[in-house]
């Protein structure tokens, strides 16, 4: 299996992190504002892009302030059965966040598009825990 893998110093707490990754203002603020989203175990959160296509995320693993795990359930063909986790750890100017979009079968024009796309949107992430406001689809390549 092949597997997208990012890691990025953000300057706020595991906790702020963890909210912008588990509830459904955070997902929103920095992911697409489209977001429906719980965080419990077991629950389906639902981001979409646009009026023609969404995500559907199993949420597998919480760990607060920890870890937050999900299995794709709809998207794009490639992506479903896919494993996203978002490991934090605390570090002297705020958080780590390690990234894993983990379970692709294959090196392919969509993997490498997926992990140009999740490095802008995990800056989207950075940007929202330091100033408050991130850069949600559409507006994630600003």
């Amino acid at each position: 299996m092949k597997n997208i893998l990012h890691r990025l110093a953000i300057k706020a707490t595991p906790e702020a992190v963890y909210k912008a990754v588990t509830t459904q203002e955070g997902l929103a603020g920095w992911w697409t504002p489209e977001t429906s989203a719980k965080p419990e175990t077991g629950s389906i959160a639902r981001f979409a892009f646009g009026p023609d296509y969404f995500k559907e995320m199993k949420v597998t693993a919480l760990e607060p302030f920890k870890q937050v795990q999900w299995q794709c359930i709809t998207g794009f063909e490639e992506w479903v059965g896919t494993t996203i986790t978002f490991d934090i750890e605390p570090h002297k100017n705020g958080s780590v966040l390690f990234f894993h979009h983990d379970g692709w079968k294959a090196y392919t024009p969509g993997f490498a598009s997926c992990s140009y796309d999740w490095a802008m949107f995990l800056r989207s992430l950075s940007i929202l825990c330091e100033t408050g406001k991130g850069l949600p689809y559409p507006n994630q390549y600003q």
